[in-house]
């Protein structure tokens, strides 16, 4: 009688341990202060920083969405992992909370290591832009329950801030500056509509050329990674805002108090060509609603410290808080 082994119902385990060397140094190359024992233990430790006078541990999750199905589909998988990173350190953030150290979690149906490794470049680098550590992941074969090629991608984001700076609804005021840094492109927001839009509407190719290169490499660019500007000017931002899926109008709500709204001047957004396409076949509404529309973060600041502001980073004024109904309004 013939035996079957644990690769016969399709999983390898060898090609796992193969996946593992080959990560172990790029985990390694994110380490930081406070990171404790290496890969290859049962859950990764990190040590709490001192100097914190009522510390608290803030946690966020997030994944990449439909995006993976790009990246899949044309083969370039390194750019995703700083998507996932982005994703969960820019949330991380807006509530004042410093990101110490990651995880990911990595499902496929049939590990392919130059792939997974590829991913996990990414996730590395995503984590020296963030300045945070990587320690510790799960990679799952499954097959059966992911087809061919295709794999999915979760993150987690650890960090630490203070208890008092939390909640930053009664440090905005009326009078306030709306500040935004621009976004690199789609993000990790709006994929499944950019992709009727462009593959099926207008029946583009990925190799089509967009603003001088590939339409993918535009639509793969990843997420850019807020954390090191939160870093250098915490003290003159009073709250900010992560503009994720559902825009502008949906997100930046979230750090408004009651009885305060915010009005932004739509013409002054720098909305980048990619959302230009896009939107000859949406509604200007819906795109507003689906995308950042070049808006990555919002940073609301003290009218005196608008100037600082602006000479340290590549932002721009795109509106202010007065009194009204809690909301975002284009005017």
């Amino acid at each position: 009688m013939s035996q079957i082994s644990y690769k016969d119902a399709g999983v390898d385990i060898d090609a796992g341990n193969s996946f593992v060397e080959n990560i172990k140094p790029l985990v390694k190359s994110t380490a930081i202060p406070g990171v404790l024992g290496g890969i290859g233990s049962f859950a990764g430790a990190f040590e709490l920083p001192s100097g914190y006078r009522e510390p608290v541990m803030l946690a966020a999750t997030d994944g990449v969405g439909t995006k993976l199905k790009l990246a899949i589909d044309s083969g370039i998988h390194n750019t995703v992992g700083i998507d996932l990173v982005a994703m969960c350190v820019n949330d991380l953030i807006c509530n004042f909370g410093t990101p110490s150290f990651f995880l990911d979690y990595y499902a496929t149906g049939k590990l392919d290591v130059t792939a997974a490794t590829a991913v996990v470049s990414g996730i590395a680098e995503g984590c020296r832009q963030a300045e945070c550590a990587l320690i510790g992941g799960e990679t799952a074969e499954m097959p059966g329950m992911y087809h061919s090629d295709d794999y999915d991608l979760a993150g987690f984001a650890v960090g630490i801030g203070e208890k008092s700076e939390l909640d930053r609804s009664d440090k905005v005021q009326a009078g306030d500056i709306l500040i935004a840094l621009p976004s690199s492109g789609l993000h990790s927001n709006g994929f499944s509509l950019a992709r009727k839009v462009l593959f099926e509407k207008m029946g583009m190719k990925f190799e089509d050329e967009f603003e001088g290169k590939p339409l993918i490499e535009t639509l793969l660019t990843p997420t850019r990674i807020y954390v090191k500007t939160f870093k250098a000017l915490k003290n003159k931002i009073q709250a900010l805002a992560h503009i994720t899926g559902g825009g502008i109008v949906e997100n930046f709500p979230r750090v408004l108090p009651e009885g305060l709204r915010a009005v932004i001047t739509e013409s002054s957004i720098r909305v980048l060509p990619i959302f230009e396409l896009i939107g000859q076949h949406v509604e200007r509404a819906e795109m507003f609603r689906a995308f950042n529309m070049g808006v990555g973060m919002i940073l609301v600041v003290k009218e005196a410290d608008v100037a600082d502001v602006l000479a340290a980073t590549d932002g721009y004024v795109i509106g202010h808080l007065e009194e009204g109904k809690r909301e975002a309004v284009l005017v």
